[in-house]
């Protein structure tokens, strides 16, 4: 799956706050001080002591000319969480939560422009509604050894005269740079994992391969990054170097050509309770920490055993964690993304040894025919991009229970034709699969899912299918919680469980003896004989 670079950032009710020691913000800027004077600092706490501020401000200097956040005081709560609250509310959840997260230090992701020139480079986001590039050295949203490796980069851009991008006349050299943290760490305390990240450095050279004219500037340019950043320097900083090619002319920030320069191969991380596995190439989240919140959320939801089918599943971390926290019988993951097998396969290579679930990955579009992934699951686990489900998926999920009899005689036709299968997205679907048996035999599994949980990051368009999926009465919504992925904007990450409602048969009225009767010599005199 092609990745755009977009010029903002990617778009929430318990009213308890935790901000981390290591995340407080500095002092305000002078001219953000009287806004701040004039703000109400409330509490949460029933007896008002030693309570949260909840009137937390971003702090950040290059607010008014990035793009990236929208707002700059109260992260914890942004104004459409009041807004989500009241929506759900009228749905009859009552009680939807929300967890703030880590505000400040937060972003383990970044993929930003490189412009300017070799003695001066702009490393940052679009400003709205512009192709200029802001600098921003000291985001606030980043975590901060991503700010540290940049400036690093700077430093190794001016000092080799690499040549950044030029948009105009697509000349240059260095056009994008991605820096993922890994915050998995084992040799070190728990507490200091996340402080002490390292940063995978990918950069996108304007070439179609590593030979070109250019390449020995991208060999020193990586290692001037892992001599000054690597083990070997006086703060280690960089986990890997990474190259990308890539020339086309428009938004789209990869390239298909992937090259290791230097450092680890493998990207680790933590969440959900294993180890994931995260290529530069394959989708991961910024927000580490709050999506390790979420999956833990999530799997009090899935019964012990069950049938998980993971839409939507990119490298397999919700569907996995699954495996490993909650004993599923099977687990299926979906996922257009080619790139995203060699993650899922490395990932299932650390699952814990007691893991005896039949796992799978399929590299299908889930909006083909998707009853066919939804067959023989307990749970099915959505997790679209912001567009929301695909309209036939949906509609799949509107009619489920009226198709049910139907769509198990079409998966009995199909089983019985499938070594004769000559449909092409199911032969891909095939080909690019992986299958990890169980060792305990398992009766096949022909239900429909009972359970559908719905991970939103695009709000406006969850609400309309949330819409759809109840007016079609084939499910309830019975809980919603919501997450600050993306402090400093208006955006909301929802954790949405529906239940399948129940369909009851209304029964035929008993007919009343003297009706029978009156029928009865009503047929008899059209001269019906009823012996």
């Amino acid at each position: 799956m092609p990745l755009f670079f977009l010029s903002t950032a990617p778009p929430p009710i318990s009213r308890h706050v935790y901000i981390p020691p290591s995340s407080q913000p500095p002092s305000l800027p002078p001219q953000q001080q009287q806004q701040q004077q004039n703000l109400k600092l409330t509490t949460t706490s029933s007896n008002n002591n030693n309570s949260p501020l909840l009137a937390c401000a971003l702090s950040c200097p290059h607010f008014e000319s990035c793009s990236g956040c929208t707002h700059e005081f109260n992260l914890q709560r942004p104004i459409i969480v009041d807004e989500a609250t009241n929506f759900l509310n009228t749905l009859g959840v009552k009680d939807f939560t929300f967890d703030t997260c880590r505000l400040w230090g937060w972003r383990c992701r970044a993929k930003l422009a490189v412009r300017g020139s070799s003695n001066n480079p702009l490393i940052g986001l679009y400003q709205e509604g512009t192709h200029n590039v802001v600098h921003i050295p000291q985001c606030k949203a980043h975590h901060p050894n991503i700010n540290s490796a940049v400036e690093l980069l700077r430093q190794g851009i001016r000092e080799l005269n690499v040549e950044p991008y030029n948009e105009d006349q697509g000349t240059g050299d260095l056009r994008y740079v991605q820096m993922a943290v890994t915050t998995h760490n084992t040799s070190l305390p728990q507490s200091e994992r996340y402080k002490q990240g390292k940063v995978q450095v990918a950069l996108v050279w304007n070439s179609r391969n590593e030979i070109s004219s250019s390449s020995e500037k991208l060999k020193n340019l990586a290692k001037f990054l892992w001599r000054n950043g690597g083990p070997r320097s006086d703060i280690h900083l960089i986990h890997s170097v990474w190259a990308n090619f890539q020339t086309s002319s428009d938004n789209i920030i990869f390239g298909n050509e992937w090259k290791h320069l230097l450092g680890e191969q493998d990207f680790w991380e933590h969440a959900g309770g294993i180890d994931v596995s995260l290529d530069p190439s394959s989708f991961g989240q910024a927000n580490t920490r709050a999506f390790d919140s979420l999956l833990r959320k999530l799997q009090r939801y899935v019964p012990y055993g069950a049938s998980v089918t993971d839409l939507y599943a990119g490298s397999g971390a919700i569907g996995l964690s699954l495996a490993a926290t909650r004993k599923c019988r099977s687990v299926k993951c979906v996922e257009v993304n080619k790139e995203s097998r060699p993650s899922f396969e490395k990932t299932v290579g650390r699952l814990p040894n007691h893991v005896d679930s039949s796992i799978s990955w399929h590299h299908a579009d889930a909006s083909v025919e998707p009853l066919s992934w939804l067959f023989g699951s307990d749970v099915v686990i959505v997790d679209p991009p912001r567009k929301g489900l695909d309209a036939s998926l949906l509609q799949a999920l509107r009619t489920i229970s009226s198709t049910e009899k139907k769509a198990k005689s079409s998966l009995d036709s199909l089983l019985s034709k499938e070594k004769e299968e000559k449909r092409p997205w199911v032969i891909r679907a095939k080909v690019g699969s992986v299958q990890i048996k169980s060792k305990t035999p398992y009766e096949d599994n022909q239900s429909l899912p009972q359970t559908l949980i719905y991970i939103s990051c695009g709000w406006e368009r969850f609400k309309q299918d949330c819409r759809s999926l109840l007016s079609s009465r084939a499910w309830y919504l019975e809980k919603a919680h919501g997450y600050n992925f993306f402090p400093g904007t208006q955006s909301i990450e929802v954790l949405a469980v529906f239940r399948r409602a129940e369909v009851t048969k209304k029964k035929k009225p008993k007919s009343k003896p003297g009706k029978k009767k009156k029928k009865k010599d009503k047929r008899m005199n059209y001269g019906v004989d009823l012996a």
